[in-house]
């Protein structure tokens, strides 16, 4: 269903009951109106009558005469019974005065309450008394109700349908706004993260392009810097082949041709085989240090065979006969030994990396790194401080070294954040689910 359908539903709704309620209310005070009306013309037409008949002295042709004069009298029918029971009658309309334009009966029968039927006695002589009969006749007011009915009635739904038109013209533009959003995230499903939202007039609409062109854009950078990372791992990984092709042409190769020339020069009856055999475990030894020199490079087996804390200290311990005016702490939580190795494996890139650039960069004289395991959060905490010239991380553009290690850390689910200072070192932190 249609947010418009679902819109248009409601309203109709609502009018309904707007119309149901103000009928309701319209027939109650026209019917209160009535009653009041005949009730008020009732008690007036007693008050004249006993002001204008007077006493019982007044003679019978005197205030025959001032009865006839109530004939217009609204709303009431005015009737005299004599004596013998004879009617008279003073007021009543006539027939054809009878409106044209008469209410439906049901808004009479809805309108029209019991009024009760006055009767005031007069006496004109001495034994002689009539009675003056006064009955409602409230038809005149229910006409007027009726026509004020019709008119209220007309302005409610003039109402309702000029509110109706102008929800509905504002939810073509609000739909209209809808669509245009849908399409740009049609268009940013499919990569094109160049296009942006234009401003809405509504001010809603414009905060959601605002943030759907920040997204966008943040989804642009991130793309592009994720293009460039993979470009960059791309090369390294082809400059990674080219050296270790040009290390095992060069070693293995010139290392394999002596052996075999040595090989074929034992054979000879005359040839000095224990010096031969002698140079070859030389150089048998040279290429298995070569060996190792590539396989740690790739990847350092005391990682796998003595786990990672070790791996760190011997890393360590590298980077102290490099830099010799820098020293490095390392505090270990032996509960590490426990992590996943896929986390293991990351995680010393990372410090890896770090500790590359500290080397390269900061000039420090000491380096802290932490490696602890939060049980009430479950969490690796990885903290690698340095004091060194540090940084204005505003003004800093991420090399690749940061790019890699930030998604290392995004890979494991966790979150990798930087604090540093110019003149006060630099930390890297890491948090990583467990």
């Amino acid at each position: 269903m249609s947010l418009r359908y679902q819109i248009s539903i409601r309203i109709l709704l609502i009018s309904l009951c707007i119309l149901i309620l103000g009928g309701s209310i319209g027939i109650w005070q026209a019917r209160q109106s009535v009653s009041q009306e005949v009730d008020s013309s009732i008690k007036l037409a007693l008050q004249l009558i006993k002001i204008g008949i007077g006493t019982h002295k007044t003679p019978q042709t005197d205030w025959m005469f001032r009865l006839s004069h109530l004939e217009q009298t609204r709303h009431l029918n005015i009737q005299i019974k004599t004596a013998t029971g004879d009617m008279v009658h003073i007021s009543q309309p006539s027939p054809q005065n009878a409106p044209a334009d008469a209410p439906p009966q049901w808004f009479i029968d809805l309108v029209v309450s019991e009024y009760p039927q006055v009767e005031y006695p007069i006496e004109v002589g001495r034994h002689k008394t009539f009675v003056l009969i006064i009955q409602a006749n409230p038809m005149d007011e229910i006409i007027e109700a009726w026509e004020e009915s019709i008119a209220f009635f007309t302005t409610l739904l003039l109402l309702v349908l000029l509110t109706f038109l102008a929800i509905h013209f504002v939810f073509d533009k609000t739909l209209q706004d809808i669509k245009t959003i849908v399409e740009h995230l049609k268009g940013i499903e499919t990569g094109d993260y160049q296009k942006k939202l234009p401003d809405f007039s509504t001010r809603e609409y414009n905060d959601i392009a605002t943030a759907i062109n920040h997204m966008t854009h943040v989804l642009d950078s991130t793309e592009k810097q994720n293009r460039a990372l993979t470009q960059h791992s791309l090369e390294i990984q082809e400059e990674e082949r080219q050296r270790l092709s040009q290390e095992l042409h060069d070693e293995f190769g010139q290392s394999l041709t002596a052996i075999k020339v040595m090989a074929v020069t034992a054979t000879h009856q005359k040839a000095d085989t224990p010096k031969i055999m002698g140079s070859v475990v030389e150089i048998c030894d040279h290429l298995m240090t070569v060996v190792r020199s590539m396989m740690k490079q790739l990847h350092p087996l005391i990682l796998t065979e003595l786990g990672l804390k070790a791996t760190l200290e011997d890393l360590l311990h590298h980077w102290e006969l490099r830099s010799a005016s820098t020293r490095f702490i390392l505090h270990y939580d032996d509960a590490v030994d426990h992590v996943e190795r896929t986390i293991v494996i990351q995680v010393f890139r990372v410090i890896q990396e770090s500790l590359t650039n500290i080397v390269r960069h900061a000039n420090a004289s000491q380096v802290d790194i932490s490696l602890q395991i939060q049980p009430e959060t479950k969490q690796l905490v990885l903290s690698i401080t340095d004091d060194g010239q540090g940084c204005d991380l505003e003004h800093l553009a991420p090399g690749f070294g940061l790019l890699g290690m930030e998604e290392r850390i995004k890979l494991l689910g966790g979150q990798l954040t930087i604090h540093a200072q110019i003149n006060q070192g630099m930390q890297v932190q890491a948090h990583i689910p467990l």
